[in-house]
């Protein structure tokens, strides 16, 4: 068990992330769980049989909030933030221990949770639907809650049930589609992106050519729905 958590040190003391943290569950009486590492300023908890996670971070160089997020198989189901160690420590021995979204949240109320994680909990979501409910939700939790129009048409895409039977691929709030759930590559790629800041517009770009640009993102969806590929099935 190790309990290094970073390197940075904050402004109380020359106290590290870790040593709060550990300083905190020796108050409460309880054990932290095996740390994974190293990661610079960040406390990454690990629960190997469970294959769960804990993110711990601080939101400023003292320190003085921590934004606490719950993986499971790699994906992120739930996160909060909060000013209290012991609050920090009961969310990552409560999610490593085995207990569920609403459990965790019994012991550390600063952690949120939408509908969708739920219902995955109780039975998992398919790969193509998970990976549209997480970006979905993007717009409940900073950063990207400042960005109400790449929610939007993150929005008006999963409404085109031939955009939504396909992987949802972004990058720099660009959206793309792809016909694999494991493999975003170019060879998996299909029909053209949608870029939700172009100019002030919803552009719709092929390998950056520009192709339309649209006032509206469900104007944009429509036309890439329009310019796949006749007979084009669910991502797999």
């Amino acid at each position: 068990m190790s309990f290094e958590v970073g390197s940075g040190e904050d402004n109380r003391g020359g106290v590290t992330l870790g040593e709060r943290l550990l300083r905190a569950a020796d108050g409460l009486g309880v054990v932290l769980p095996e740390h994974e590492g190293p990661w610079r300023g960040t406390a990454v908890y690990v629960d190997a049989k469970l294959n769960r996670r804990v993110w711990v971070r601080p939101t400023d160089e003292q320190r003085r909030t921590f934004w606490v997020y719950l993986q499971s198989d790699g994906r992120c189901l739930a996160g909060g933030s909060t000013t209290d160690p012991a609050e920090v420590v009961r969310a990552v021995v409560a999610w490593t221990g085995g207990a569920g979204l609403a459990g965790t949240r019994e012991q550390a109320p600063c952690i949120e949770f939408r509908p969708w994680a739920l219902a995955h909990e109780r039975e998992p979501l398919g790969a193509v639907e998970l990976a549209w409910c997480r970006r979905l939700d993007g717009i409940h939790m900073p950063p990207m809650n400042r960005f109400p129009r790449v929610h939007a048409l993150l929005a008006a895409a999963y409404a085109q049930p031939v955009l939504r039977r396909l992987m949802p691929v972004t990058s720099h709030f660009n959206l793309g589609f792809s016909t694999s759930i494991t493999v975003n590559g170019p060879t998996t790629r299909v029909g053209p992106m949608i870029w939700p800041h172009d100019e002030g517009f919803y552009g719709v770009r092929n390998r950056g050519e520009l192709l339309a640009r649209f006032e509206t993102p469900e104007e944009a969806v429509a036309f890439v729905a329009a310019v796949l590929p006749e007979g084009i099935g669910a991502a797999r």
